[in-house]
């Protein structure tokens, strides 16, 4: 591994350090959102807890339960001051499901980008080796060559995973800002 990643050359650090903050964002989020889709309580559930003013026990962890936790740790008891409350928490929960998304879209977009600078480091150093020795000198220009087929192959390898991992995480996210804003527009009776 460690020869693979000299025989890169310089650009193999950008391309591996992209790769590690990518793929820590990508854990971070699968982590949260299946935390959020386990262990869930039914939404007439829900509206009961709200309705009785009581907290929702601590099994259930999904995004219903969190939306009830946070309402009612903020409700004040005016119906329409409440109702401007559940909102805004709805809106927040919402938003936090799109956290590191962008982020890790442009990481894995950025990656073969650093793989075709890569591959043109490579080329100028395969050029530079043609105009001193000529192009009598196989193994001179092989270093070159190798420089830009591997930093390209790396950054397709962080790259489409990368991509994949992005659009799954994007459908999670809209269906569980689908599941909280529904949730949210049910419990509003319950005010």
């Amino acid at each position: 591994m460690e020869s693979y990643i000299r025989s890169g050359g310089v650009v193999m650090v950008p391309i591996l350090g992209v790769s590690f903050i990518m793929w820590m964002l990508i854990i971070n989020r699968v982590y949260v959102m299946r935390k959020l889709f386990v262990k869930n309580i039914p939404r007439a559930e829900a509206g009961e807890l709200v309705k009785e003013n009581r907290m929702p026990p601590k099994k259930y962890q999904g995004a219903n339960s969190l939306l009830v936790r946070e309402f009612l740790s903020s409700r004040t008891g005016d119906r329409q001051l409440d109702g401007y409350i559940l909102d805004e928490t709805v809106l927040r929960l919402v938003m936090e499901m799109d956290r590191y998304l962008a982020l890790i879209a442009v990481l894995s977009g950025v990656a073969p980008l650093l793989g075709l600078l890569g591959t043109v480091v490579g080329m100028m150093a395969t050029f530079d080796v043609i105009t001193v020795f000529g192009t009598g000198n196989a193994k001179a220009m092989a270093g070159g060559i190798s420089v830009a087929l591997i930093t390209t192959q790396t950054g397709l390898l962080v790259s489409i995973p990368g991509l994949y991992m992005s659009g799954f995480l994007n459908r999670r996210a809209h269906n569980l800002k689908h599941r909280i804003s529904a949730t949210g527009m049910y419990l509003r009776r319950f005010l």
